[in-house]
């Protein structure tokens, strides 16, 4: 598997991404091409299910869309004007074939194909329940949960089935459902993840970022609102909203880190959020440097606002190669080292005897964050401050992103001292919670009701976690024990 992710993928990951077209010849080449764009959402395996008009196909592989979609006897066996498709890292569920998505089912109403981002946070008692009353599970994701509850909810018209299968779940959801009748997309009632509709000539398009629109030349029309479910039948939308107003709390990960700089998220541009952050980073933690050098390739728009904002030259001191993926098995310490040179070295005539600031969106484990301070210093910096454009990720994600167990979360087991002293820096600081929605255009974060989902920062969890209350937590994680990762 390939991966754009530095040194040991030290990142949060984003599950996956999906995408959908409906009424447009060849939609699976267009998905295909949505799905590239989506591709740092999810690198672990991509799927493609068509539908047209007599017979539904898919195609699922591990490994990057490049590879598995840009086949002729491949994409011409994926006939039809509608088709969903996804990438995928896993959270909940092994990685296997068996997990990948568009899953698929054949119901008494027909064929069903759903593409899912997001976590179901009750997965595994529904699933308990649905295996006691029967239930085969054909894989180990949550999200076959939700096909199960559709097979077998006492509904009859297709439409009130899906609804009621989605009042039974509890988490983060957007989906994309393929039925012989149509498709249709929505969002849960918070609008944890996040999904947006697009125009191309009189096809309808969804996806989980605009940039994925932008690829495939279609017009950007609006969000799917949280709680909205949209149904696309014969070129005409429908808009319903089942589950009633809500106040929504979108992810605020996706404005650090989850979503492409190009993208517009929430009628914002990312770029311009990411440079407000390092802005507002510069103003809440100064220090005196020769340079602002950003982590290649995340911090680099807050690490712009940080220069713009403290007059700070700004300079590329990490240079990063674009032409490799996961480095080869190393046998010893010391090639490991010289492994993770191989994706990004330091600028050594830049570096030497200066002060340096370098940005990074965030700090997981720390390890990254270590290794990039022992490469600067290799390097002949003077002084290397570390600044960090999200506050400190202190809990994990039940949401639907690769979050480690908290005890593994570095911001979880240290003050800020201690986490400077394990990164080995001069100085450390993280942008404020307040200063975070201050780069959003917010005057802060409003504690009784806050306006993001920022439980990785805070612990405020916006919804129940039924599953993650009991006791064999690790089991319940993985819905099975041989997916614990």
């Amino acid at each position: 598997m390939l991966t754009t992710n530095p040194f040991d993928d030290d990142k949060l990951r984003e599950e996956c991404g999906i995408f959908g077209v409906s009424g447009a010849d060849g939609a699976a080449a267009l998905v295909a091409l949505g799905l590239h764009a989506l591709q740092h959402r999810g690198q672990e395996a991509a799927g493609i299910t068509s539908w047209d008009g007599k017979h539904f196909h898919s195609h699922r592989a591990m490994g990057h869309v490049a590879g598995n979609f840009d086949k002729d006897e491949i994409m011409g066996g994926l006939r039809g004007q509608t088709a969903c498709g996804h990438v995928r890292y896993s959270t909940t569920g092994e990685t296997a074939l068996r997990n990948v998505q568009p899953l698929y089912a054949e119901l008494a109403t027909g064929g069903f194909a759903v593409a899912h981002n997001g976590n179901i946070s009750n997965a595994f008692r529904l699933r308990n329940d649905l295996v006691q009353r029967g239930a085969i599970f054909q894989s180990t994701s949550d999200t076959e949960v939700i096909i199960h509850l559709v097979a077998t909810s006492s509904y009859r018209d297709p439409l009130d089935k899906f609804v009621d299968a989605l009042r039974r779940v509890e988490g983060a959801y957007s989906l994309i459902v393929l039925t012989p009748t149509g498709m249709m997309a929505c969002r849960d009632p918070l609008g944890i993840r996040p999904l947006v509709m697009g125009k191309l000539g009189d096809s309808v398009i969804f996806a989980s970022e605009t940039v994925a629109l932008d690829v495939v030349g279609a017009e950007f029309v609006r969000s799917v609102e949280p709680g909205e479910l949209i149904i696309v039948e014969d070129g005409k939308l429908r808009s319903l909203r089942p589950f009633g107003q809500t106040a929504p709390r979108p992810c605020i990960f996706e404005w650090v880190y989850f979503s492409r700089p190009d993208s517009i998220a929430g009628d914002q541009s990312v770029y311009s959020v990411r440079k407000a952050i390092g802005a507002q980073l510069a103003i809440e933690s100064p220090v005196e440097a020769d340079l602002v050098i950003p982590v290649p390739d995340s911090g680099v728009p807050a690490a712009i606002g940080y220069a713009q904002q403290s007059g700070i030259p700004f300079e590329l001191g990490i240079i990063r190669s674009h032409y490799v993926g996961r480095t080869f098995i190393q046998p010893g310490a010391e090639v490991r080292r010289l492994g993770v040179k191989l994706k990004h070295n330091a600028n050594r005539a830049l570096i030497k005897d200066k002060s340096i600031i370098l940005v990074d969106d965030s700090i997981v484990r720390g390890t990254t964050s270590l290794k990039i301070v022992e490469m600067m210093r290799e390097a002949g910096a003077r002084e290397v401050h570390m600044r960090i454009a999200s506050p400190p990720t202190t809990h994990s994600c039940f949401y639907g992103v690769d979050t480690p167990e908290r005890e593994k979360l570095l911001a979880s087991r240290y003050s800020v001292p201690g986490m400077t002293d394990f990164i080995h820096a001069d100085s450390l600081a993280f942008v404020s919670i307040d200063g975070l929605y201050k780069a959003l255009g917010e005057a802060g974060r409003n504690g009784p009701a806050p306006k993001y989902c920022d439980a990785c920062f805070t612990g405020d969890y916006p919804t129940v976690l039924t599953d993650y209350s009991d006791a064999h937590m690790d089991e319940q994680l993985a819905l099975h024990p041989e997916a614990a990762e």
